[in-house]
């Protein structure tokens, strides 16, 4: 019994160009001895039938001059692409001998040209008529199809494997319905076996696309009707397998120019790939399943420069594991339509008469989603055709629109319909419930739904500018065992570089754990800023940060950063989180920008949180996650506190505290004998301060954060309402460098020692405070940082080194305020504090 065909596709990117050519014929001698007989279908060179469309267009506008450049344009491409294929395929030496009969070299390039040369008459046709009819596009088009496969079959024969062109339209009987040929599969078929017999022991090489109606008119297949070509001979020939050879290896689970770690699927079934299909996968149509499914013949999509992938394989069965991957889809430059009737006691038709307008006018419906009893319906249209929707509505309900029955059609756009696609997802639950926890995390607006009765999908709409962050986000929730996020650290100071040593120390517990693999994928000082998208290594980073000249990957900014490169690349990347650990100012505008493509921030830097109050409510309106826990206490989780508080219901009506460990560490060094000046040095090393211990002795720092706490309870208050007394004379404060800064402070060192002995003399301590009274109907609002002297018997009478405290009076917490209290300074701790929330926001990505 003769082995089975094998059906083999190869699309317009892998015939596009030279080496592309010559790597198909490799494919095809490669492929021919593994199995039975081989059966090509072949599209038009990359981007010819696209060329063909703009001639065809051009033409219809009268302007023959510009369709004939074009056309010129695309006999160039193929004769280039037949003469560079054959001098390549020369220079390999794989050309065999020309026989006798062969048409020689020239002969084949002169083929080419006489082949194309009807198109110019077609199109000077077209441009006296000023009339591109669809009977005469799709004869245009046709020259795409015809082209590639003659010069494939002959490619092939000179590299010793004997093939046939075989024009479709001899074969695949379609209806009249240009542009979208219906087709006679009975008819194709006894048509195919009468014509294979002219096949002898020759490897045929079908045009894809094409077909013809019965009283011999061109037609075409419609979108992507090479791959319907491809299986509809699988199915005539009752071949063993279709293989569709583009550039990517197999069906991926997420479009991988939006998520760069997406992968490809090892199976599917029939109606999981129609699924996807629907859904704007763009790979193959849904009737291009329609020969397989009624056949059984399996699908496999395959990597035209990497053929030893396992590709995707669609077969009748597909995954039956019950964990496998979901298919995140995006179909953009969509419309969303809303119509609503007005008169809620009696039942509409409304969902009913809008679909049958929009059927009317030839316009497909991607989505449409009824609300009960249909009195309002949701629907999702290409945003192209949203005038003619809205006007084909209006006709339609013209009664009911002129009685205001019907409220006016609401539009959207540009809207992305955004999908998930399993065919095992009906056996999990909380699918819907992870999916828009994902969305809400991000910030994404969902405008309407739908889930199907199959539940193999789930689809919502939302606005066309979140289309990147949604579709990053929802593949990391559901496609991996871990929420890998991707790092841009700025800073390489005391925290940022305890951070990355953390993270270093700290990833594969991380990983393992808790699902949560963190990558530093760059690293922004003053001077340099690295990018490395697949993780900067964490052991050797300041060697290699440091050495001169810059390595690659590293490059030197003398100006500052280019912020705009940092974040355009950083948004590239799954589940993007910029990492602010400076005390830099201006810092707002960058966060802004990033929260505009998609990135989330998490800062230890307080200036932003400190801007004008309407810039920050703007800030705050990007829908990002912006964590700052930092800010306040270093790991101390004094925001949290007070949100729980807030959210709870629970009525603040004082904050007071200790909020700097630093100025609290060096109180209690001054306490025990050391003079300030030194103990200013010691905190410094340490960590404790800013770079310039300034911004914490000018008590700015502290005002910063007891204003950060302020607006957390709804205050609308600016820096300049906090009321700040230094904890050194304000003459001390100067525009000289922070050695000469540190060294001056030794002129004070004998009156602090003083007041703070006459204080222990009588039974008190210093302690910087800051005091927030958010005040009431009697009281206005006082926010007010200094030092103040305390009785031993007060909560920060007892702090420790650069130990930190707040205490919150509430209505709840009055006799006994709720009291935070730990470390408030430091490297490390901080460093900790900013990782934990890194870690916060990475949970909410992941949707668990």
């Amino acid at each position: 019994m003769a082995a089975s065909y094998r059906v083999f596709k190869f699309g317009g990117s892998s015939v596009g160009a030279v080496p592309r050519i010559v790597r198909v014929t490799e494919l095809v001698a490669q492929e021919l001895p593994k199995g039975g007989p081989l059966a090509i279908v072949v599209s038009a060179m990359g981007d010819t039938t696209d060329w063909l469309i703009d001639a065809a267009n051009a033409a219809a506008a009268g302007d023959y001059e510009a369709a004939n450049a074009v056309a010129d344009r695309i006999i160039g491409l193929a004769v280039a692409n037949t003469r560079g294929a054959l001098d390549e395929l020369g220079r390999q030496g794989r050309l065999a001998p020309a026989t006798v009969g062969e048409p020689t070299d020239e002969a084949l390039l002169g083929s080419v040209e006489t082949l194309l040369a009807p198109l110019r008459q077609i199109l000077y046709g077209v441009a006296l008529l000023r009339e591109c009819t669809a009977q005469s596009l799709d004869l245009l088009m046709s020259f795409g199809e015809r082209t590639s496969a003659t010069v494939l079959a002959a490619l092939l024969t000179r590299v010793g494997i004997p093939a046939v062109y075989v024009d479709a339209r001899d074969w695949v009987v379609t209806s009249d319905r240009f542009g979208e040929g219906v087709v006679d599969f009975d008819a194709s078929r006894e048509k195919l076996k009468a014509l294979r017999r002219h096949w002898d022991d020759q490897l045929p090489v079908h045009t894809g696309f094409l077909g013809r109606t019965p009283d011999g008119r061109t037609t075409t297949l419609g979108r992507n009707g090479s791959d319907y070509t491809a299986t509809l001979l699988a199915r005539a020939l009752d071949a063993s397998e279709v293989n569709i050879w583009t550039d990517v290896s197999g069906v991926m689970t997420a479009d991988p120019g939006i998520v760069s770690d997406a992968y490809p699927l090892e199976r599917l079934s029939y109606m999981t790939a129609v699924e996807l299909a629907y859904f704007g996968t763009k790979m193959f149509h849904p009737k291009t399943m329609i020969p397989l499914i009624e056949s059984g013949i399996p699908m496999r999509i395959r990597n035209t420069m990497r053929p030893g992938d396992k590709g995707t394989r669609i077969d009748a069965l597909g995954n039956t594991d019950p964990n496998q991957p979901i298919s995140v889809t995006s179909l953009e430059k969509m419309a969303l339509l809303e119509v609503e009737w007005r008169k809620l006691n009696q039942r509409a038709q409304v969902g009913e008469r809008v679909l049958q307008a929009l059927d009317g006018a030839g316009i497909p419906v991607w989505m449409a989603s009824q609300s009960a009893h249909g009195q309002a319906v949701a629907i999702v249209i290409p945003a192209g055709q949203l005038e003619k929707a809205r006007t084909a509505i209006a006709s339609n309900l013209v009664l009911e629109l002129e009685r205001r029955e019907v409220d006016p059609v609401r539009s959207y756009a540009p809207v992305t319909l955004l999908s998930l696609v399993c065919g095992a997802m009906g056996q999990s639950p909380n699918v819907a419930g992870r999916f828009f926890q994902a969305l809400g995390g991000v910030g994404v607006n969902v405008k309407a739904i739908a889930q199907g009765a199959n539940s193999r999908s789930i689809s919502c709409v939302i606005d066309a500018a979140d289309t990147v962050s949604a579709v990053r986000t929802v593949h990391s929730a559901f496609n991996f065992s871990h929420q890998r996020v991707s790092l841009c650290v700025l800073g390489r100071g005391v925290v940022g570089s305890q951070l990355l040593a953390q993270i270093a120390a700290q990833r594969e517990i991380l990983t393992r754990d808790h699902g949560i693999a963190p990558i530093v994928v760059g690293l922004v000082t003053r001077t340099r800023t690295w990018l490395e998208p697949k993780g900067i290594d964490l052991a050797s980073w300041t060697e290699r940060l440091d050495q001169s000249p810059c390595p690659t990957g590293v490059t030197e900014t003398e100006n500052g950063p280019d912020f705009e490169a940092i974040l355009t690349a950083l948004a590239k990347l799954p589940a993007p989180m910029l990492v602010d650990c400076t005390a830099a100012s201006g810092m707002e505008t960058v966060y802004a920008r990033a929260f505009e493509l998609g990135i989330h921030v998490v800062g230890a830097n307080k200036k932003p949180l400190t801007i004008p109050m309407a810039g920050l409510s703007r800030l705050r309106s990007r829908h990002r996650q912006w964590r700052y826990e930092t800010t306040v206490g270093a790991s101390l989780p004094v925001i949290d506190t007070l949100k729980n508080l807030v959210r709870t219901g629970d009525s603040v009506r004082l904050i007071e505290g200790s909020l700097s460990g630093t100025l609290g560490y060096l109180s209690n060094e001054v306490s025990a004998g050391v003079p300030l000046s030194v103990a200013v040095r010691d905190a410094k090393e340490r960590g404790y301060t800013e770079p310039d211990p300034r911004d914490d002795l000018n008590g700015m720092d502290v005002a910063r954060k007891a204003l950060i706490l302020a607006r957390e309870l709804g205050l609308s208050v600016e820096l300049a309402d906090v009321v700040v007394e230094p904890l050194v004379p304000a003459s001390m404060f100067t525009d000289e460098s922070v050695p000469s800064f540190l060294t001056r402070l030794e002129s004070i060192d004998a009156a602090f020692a003083d007041r703070v002995g006459a204080l222990g003399r009588d039974g008190k301590v210093l302690r910087y405070l800051c005091r927030v009274d958010p005040g009431d109907a009697q009281r206005p609002v006082r926010i007010t940082v200094g030092p103040v002297e305390v009785p031993l018997s007060h909560p920060a009478a007892t702090l420790r080194g650069s130990e930190a405290m707040v205490a919150f009076t509430t209505e709840r917490y009055q006799a006994y305020p709720l009291i935070v209290r730990g470390a408030g300074a430091g490297g490390a701790v901080t460093a900790a504090g900013v990782l934990a929330d890194v870690l916060a926001v990475a949970q909410t990505l992941r949707g668990r």
